[in-house]
């Protein structure tokens, strides 16, 4: 993923920044998938319908495309779209989990034009084949990083936090560091997809008092080995460490300005759908590429507008109450909706959390409808404020497959 910042100008919302799914065809079949990729979504998008996307990109302004799956190395036109992309002065770039990157086909993505390319890599190798249901993942992971960096690709990785591989982050960010790293994003995986059926693998809010200062301290260490670590949208938000995990340089007072799906960034999928943000919920696609062109879909889809006009009303719960709501709006719109149904009151906050505790409570999510089992679909969970030293009930079923490795995260 590209980590620049997405500069706001009130007004002017274009796809600066596009996520691009080639196809749901996977060769893992990982436990967190937010999309259970696979198998390929039926009446995928050709080679040749994608490169007409190409242009289309290219005349609205777009700037970098981020090819994902499943696996974008899967789709038989992959070398030729990125070859599209950089010659229509768009930025290909490519996130992958690695398992099929041979030394060939590395060579063959850089000399194509690829940019950057960000492998997945969610923990140390235990955690990260329990994760994603495929033992040899890691390695493949690691091995991949090798291969693109020998290809003289710019590389990056980035990783999925959740109480199966928080406890890896100091251990693993050296791992990357000795892998030639230079570029790393952290996220937080939410209820969303596969991850939805397996909520004790989930952080629950106040497992942030803990992550977020260990992601802070990290970057600070990043920084002076001439590393860029950068949160996802769905990490952070107005704790004390918010100017240093937002920053790009260090001594950056940099923060978080508000979901950007639909203002600056793009989703496509690869059948041809378009909403707002590469993660967000079925409900959100404002229309197909191949019966509307992306300019209409983008000017005049309600479904992708909905970030442009939002405003404190639109907010609820704790949201709705918080001292930083005009400038935050409600965090990340997926993971809210992922959890509560809606966007506009996000418990996955930093700040939230830190409020709570200093009156010695906590929120707690308690899964209640289950998902359906659908590409980004998502459950229902209900928060329980509890005192802040309450017992932790034991996870419930489909949890067993994780229970030997999920562990809340450690106590700095």
């Amino acid at each position: 993923m590209a980590l620049r910042r997405l500069e706001v100008v009130p007004g002017d919302h274009f796809p600066a920044y596009v996520v691009w799914e080639l196809t749901l065809r996977c060769d893992q079949p990982c436990r967190h998938c937010g999309s259970r990729a696979g198998a390929a979504r039926p009446e995928e998008l050709t080679t040749a319908e994608a490169l007409g996307v190409v242009e289309q990109l290219a005349a609205m302004r777009a700037r970098e495309v981020v090819l994902i799956g499943g696996e974008a190395y899967l789709h038989e036109g992959f070398l030729e779209i990125i070859r599209a992309l950089k010659a229509a002065g768009i930025r290909p770039e490519m996130t992958t989990g690695g398992r099929g990157i041979t030394p060939a086909i590395a060579r063959s993505m850089k000399e194509a034009g690829l940019w950057n390319i960000s492998v997945s890599v969610d923990g140390l190798q235990p955690a990260h084949d329990l994760i994603r249901k495929a033992p040899g993942s890691h390695a493949g992971a690691i091995a991949a990083l090798g291969h693109l960096r020998a290809a003289g690709l710019r590389i990056g990785a980035n990783t999925n936090i959740n109480r199966v591989n928080a406890p890896d982050l100091e251990d693993l960010y050296e791992l990357l560091k000795a892998a030639g790293v230079r570029v790393w994003q952290v996220q937080i995986t939410a209820p969303l997809g596969r991850a939805a059926d397996r909520p004790a693998m989930l952080l629950q809010p106040y497992d942030f008092l803990d992550v977020i200062p260990r992601v802070a301290a990290l970057k600070e260490r990043a920084f002076a080995d001439g590393i860029l670590m950068m949160p996802g949208n769905n990490l952070g938000y107005f704790g004390p460490e918010e100017g240093l995990l937002r920053s790009l340089h260090e001594g950056g007072r940099d923060h978080w300005q508000g979901c950007h799906a639909g203002r600056l960034i793009l989703g496509i999928e690869s059948d041809g759908g378009v909403k707002g943000c590469p993660s967000l919920q079925p409900a959100y696609i404002g229309g197909n590429l191949r019966e509307r062109s992306l300019k209409e879909i983008w000017d005049k889809a309600p479904e992708l507008a909905f970030t442009r006009a939002r405003t404190v009303d639109d907010l609820w719960g704790f949201c709705r109450t918080c001292p930083f709501a005009e400038v935050c709006l409600g965090g990340c719109s997926f993971t809210a909706h992922s959890i509560l149904g809606r966007p506009g009151n996000n418990p996955y906050c930093h700040f939230r959390a830190r409020h709570h505790a200093a009156q010695g409570k906590r929120e707690r999510m308690v899964p209640g409808a289950a998902a359906g089992g659908d590409p980004f679909d998502h459950g229902l969970f209900e928060l329980v404020v509890e005192d802040a030293d309450a017992d932790e009930p034991t996870p419930r079923a489909p949890a067993h497959e994780l229970v030997q490795l999920t562990r809340r995260p450690r106590r700095s």
